[in-house]
This record gives C-alpha cells, structure tokens and sequence, in this order.
C-alpha cells in the first residue's frame, strides 16, 4: 500500500481534494492541513511540526501551490518515496516577475492580509470578485488567521531555494496566472489548467496520477 499525503495551498483547507479519488487496493490518501505559525517562525520549525502530521515511512508528498514549497521542505527533512508539486514552483527562480520585484522591494508587507478570507471587506475595498469565484473561494479557503497569512506571504516571497531537488516531479496548468508557464521548467503540462486545476481539474488527476506515482 502506496502512503500518500496531500498539502493544500495557501490559506486552503484539505476541501481542494475533494474530488480526488486513487485506486484504494494500491493506495492510502492522508490529507495535511496548516498549522498557524509561531511569531517569525522560520521554514524548517514549522516543516518540522507539520512532519507530526506524516504517520507513514517514505511516503508520497503532493503539495499544491505554496503547499508544494511546503512538501519539498519536508523531504529535505525525511526520505520520501515520491515528490511531486502542483501549480507551484520549484525554485525562486521560477517566480513570476511580479514576485521577484516584491522579494527585492518587500512590497509585499504593503499588502492587507487581514482582509484575506474576509470577502464581504474585500468588496468594500472595491475589489470585485465574479460571484462563481466568490463561492469557490469561500468553499476552499478557510484560513483567514492574520498571523498565519503574513507569515505564509513573507515564507513564500523569500524562499531560498536556488535549484530543483532530485526526483522532483512538477505538473503544471498551461493558463496558470499565479505561476505562468513561462517561467515554468521540466514540468508535467495539463493543457488549458489554471491554478485551481487541482479542483476543475480533478479528472485529469485521477487518471493520471497513479501512474505517475508509481513511475520510477
């Protein structure tokens, strides 16, 4: 039996798997959830609480979006049988140019993490959000904890890593605008996949994640 955890992206609850479904003769689904992080915690603190979570030995590690930052941590820290990121990146290098500015200017602190799950405030600020877009979010993200979202903004904008880690495996949407593809490397492409495919996209998971799984 295959140990597989899944970590949601930020501020998302384990609700994104929903609708993932693999094989149960072959394998075990554990979904990770976020803890909210000491003051000025450091990466490899809060990687290693999380590792509380991970019950198996050589596991699988999937992690979605700022998730998979957070997998590729966590194997630095045990051996896994598989690593594999979805709609995220694999180093700082693969940043969109947007967040390469705020990682030299620290722009990013400007931002109202606060208001970040608060949707009702958020209009009120006049940032308009499609009604469809409105439920999804309400339905998925169910962190709004303020300690939480700027130490997951400020993790994110300056990680460290330089190059990819052995073995990793990347599956990436095509029209992805959080992370465009263009500045993507080496990855699996699921044509026409935005950044949420890992939820409107969930049947090109199921078909295709077990092998790529239990590929060598």
């Amino acid at each position: 039996m295959i140990q597989v955890y899944l970590m949601p992206g930020m501020a998302a609850s384990p609700l994104i798997f929903e609708n993932i479904s693999l094989p149960q003769e072959h394998f075990e689904v554990h979904l990770m959830d976020w803890l909210i992080p000491e003051p000025k915690e450091p990466l490899t603190s809060y990687c290693q609480r999380l590792l509380k979570q991970v019950k198996h030995d050589n596991p699988v590690l999937i992690g979605v979006s700022f998730g998979g930052v957070i997998v590729q941590e966590m194997a630095k820290l045990i051996q896994v049988k598989k690593l594999i990121i979805i709609s995220s990146v694999k180093s700082h290098h693969e940043f969109p140019r947007r967040m390469r500015l705020a990682r030299s200017t620290g722009l990013h602190k400007l931002l109202p993490t606060s208001l970040m799950g608060n949707f009702d405030q958020l209009s009120k600020y006049g940032m308009s959000i499609a009604p469809k877009k409105m439920e999804l979010y309400k339905r998925y993200l169910n962190i709004s904890d303020p300690q939480y979202l700027d130490w997951a903004l400020e993790t994110i904008i300056k990680w460290q890593q330089e190059q990819p880690m052995e073995g990793i495996i990347h599956i990436h949407g095509s029209a992805d605008p959080v992370f465009p593809l263009k500045y993507i490397k080496n990855c699996v492409t699921v044509d026409g996949g935005s950044h949420v495919m890992i939820i409107n996209r969930f049947r090109w998971f199921n078909e295709n994640l077990p092998q790529i799984i239990r590929e060598t």
